[in-house]
């Protein structure tokens, strides 16, 4: 690729952005600079487009975006000759111009744009393809990256994350386009007239909360309960219909971290602004020490993942995992639901292949099916619609992955901080009520099915020469595969590229019905469990380890035994 050549072109054509136009001429001398931002394009995968905001077609910036809506336009005219597309976003720079960039793009493409007023959570945009009947959909948002990120998720007509073989077909028709000249746009103004771009009407969004308030498990529990929360939605998009949710169960006593409640795409306080991470949460535990808030719950920037801290006894805090916070839930809805009579025939959880395994135990125990699928939420998506045409969503109680995402409900196909915000609130008041805080419950929990530790070690590799050591490693692991594992005796072997598990005491094999992965599972004797996985948006590898003991400190010192154990794998 000839990256001058390609600077040259945007220097002469990239005019309308004075930003990007003076980033141009700064970096005109800069033979690095250029090279970074022109080298390659953004890819289009099933995430969509993420990057850094700024010049070039390696970044993200309004011409990459309206590159991409072409593309993504084009596929649509192939494969529906027409339709509509919702498109939503959150609170990052530039986000709301993005989103009005795509819909010019798509009306001028003969394509009808629901547009949202305002920023929305990533949830609202699945229910909002799905209400409005769309053949796709648009979130404008880089989650929960450093500021200088944005990115676009694209939907599908079910709602979910579009699949591999859809963003491969979307991808095709970028690449098959020039990032000027092929590009149709049309006037904003005029298109809102004419009625090819229309605001969604504000009733939609009373259907949503209605939807979410439906999954209440003990409706009315909060009304009494006197829980006194702290809330930040880091300066993201959950505000408004996270504290709406809150306070139509009942939760009144809701105090919100002033410098985090109103939308910040610089987010000056919390760097990275990931619910997983203690930095993000340090203004919250702060505001829960002053207020003596037993509950801390804090959304990502596009409000599709939750955090929370609880209260001990002795006026700490304990923060949770996203795995722990899984379980919580899971227990309590399987639980109360089988207790009140509201359980289904036949129920359903789902979680993702890395997320803790300590579900087993409970959907044995409360007689569920468990389903595992692969990394990224679009998989449990693919399980509701798969219900759904077997007129069986219903059986869909509950599904949930590692990194702070949970969904209770068909309603949506991602992942909802709103509801899951709700659960958690609704799961502290009922154990109030018991006089158990979260604490005693996760400790409760651990004394019932086992202390289940769930650690992610993450390695990253940079440039092609990086790329290149996480194939070689994942080929040298495939090729001579750990016979033990910190002197655990390993038992089976998944790997999730060729889909084939192994049962290495029996010597039997069983296919894995999920769409290939580059991923590798082993499981040892007494449970334990090390999956490898190269990230899908990041240059790093990830392991996950799950370490089964009777007590933490027994499962932190074989997890301490099992991560130096496959970190000689990385060498």
């Amino acid at each position: 690729m000839d990256y001058i050549k390609i600077y040259n072109e945007w220097l002469e054509k990239a005019k309308e952005d004075a930003q990007i136009t003076q980033e141009l001429l700064d970096i005109k001398d800069d033979n690095d600079a250029v090279y970074d931002r022109f080298y390659t394009p953004l890819t289009f995968g099933t995430a969509g487009l993420r990057g850094v905001l700024g010049a070039g077609i390696n970044r993200m910036n309004i011409y990459v975006v309206r590159h991409a809506t072409q593309g993504l336009a084009n596929y649509i005219k192939k494969k529906y000759g027409t339709g509509s597309v919702a498109i939503s976003h959150d609170s990052r720079i530039n986000s709301d111009v993005f989103k009005i960039e795509a819909a010019r793009v798509l009306a001028a493409n003969g394509i009808k744009a629901y547009i949202t007023e305002e920023l929305e959570p990533t949830p609202v945009l699945s229910y909002l393809v799905r209400n409005l009947g769309c053949v796709a959909g648009i979130m404008v948002t880089a989650s929960h990256n450093p500021a200088e990120y944005n990115g676009y998720k694209a939907y599908g007509e079910d709602g979910c994350q579009m699949t591999d073989v859809a963003a491969g077909m979307v991808f095709d028709e970028i690449q098959a386009i020039d990032v000027f000249d092929d590009v149709k746009l049309c006037d904003f103004d005029e298109a809102l007239k004419n009625g090819s771009i229309e605001y969604v009407k504000d009733s939609v969004y009373d259907e949503y909360i209605a939807e979410v308030e439906k999954r209440q498990v003990n409706p009315g529990i909060c009304k009494d309960a006197g829980l006194n929360i702290v809330y930040t939605p880091l300066n993201g998009a959950g505000n408004k219909l996270v504290r709406r949710a809150l306070a139509d169960i009942g939760v009144e006593n809701v105090t919100v971290v002033k410098e985090q409640e109103n939308p910040d795409g610089n987010f000056t306080t919390c760097p990275f602004p990931n619910p997983e991470l203690e930095e993000a949460l340090a203004k919250g535990l702060e505001l829960c020490k002053a207020t003596g808030a037993e509950l801390l719950l804090a959304t990502d920037p596009d409000s599709d993942r939750v955090s929370i801290a609880a209260r001990r006894a002795d006026g700490t805090y304990r923060l949770y995992t996203g795995n722990e916070i899984g379980a919580m839930l899971t227990e309590y809805i399987l639980s109360c639901r089988k207790a009140n009579g509201t359980l289904p025939k036949n129920p359903i959880v789902v979680k993702t292949i890395v997320t803790t395994k300590i579900i087993e135990a409970m959907c044995k125990e409360y007689g569920a099916e468990l389903k595992n699928v692969l990394t990224g939420f679009k998989y449990i998506g693919e399980v509701i619609l798969g219900l759904e045409q077997k007129g069986e969503e219903d059986r869909y109680v509950f599904g949930f992955e590692e990194s702070c995402g949970y969904l209770s409900g068909s309603y949506v196909r991602d992942k909802d901080a709103v509801v899951a915000s709700m659960l958690i609130c609704e799961m502290a008041a009922y154990y109030k009520k018991q006089n158990k805080s979260l604490v005693d419950v996760i400790d409760g929990i651990y004394a019932k099915y086992g202390y289940y530790l769930n650690t992610t070690l993450n390695f990253y590799f940079k440039g092609a020469a990086g790329m290149q050591k996480i194939a070689d490693i994942m080929d040298g692991l495939r090729n001579n595969a750990p016979k033990t594992i910190a002197g655990y005796q390993v038992e089976a072997i998944a790997d999730y590229s060729e889909k084939v598990a192994t049962d290495l005491v029996t010597g039997n094999t069983e296919a894995i019905d999920l769409p290939k992965s580059n991923v590798l599972s082993y499981t040892t004797e007494g449970g334990h469990c090390a999956i490898v996985r190269p990230s899908g948006t990041e240059p790093k590898l990830k392991i996950y380890i799950t370490a089964i003991g009777k007590t933490a400190e027994q499962a932190k010192a074989i997890t301490d035994k099992i991560s130096d154990d496959m970190s000689k794998y990385l060498d």
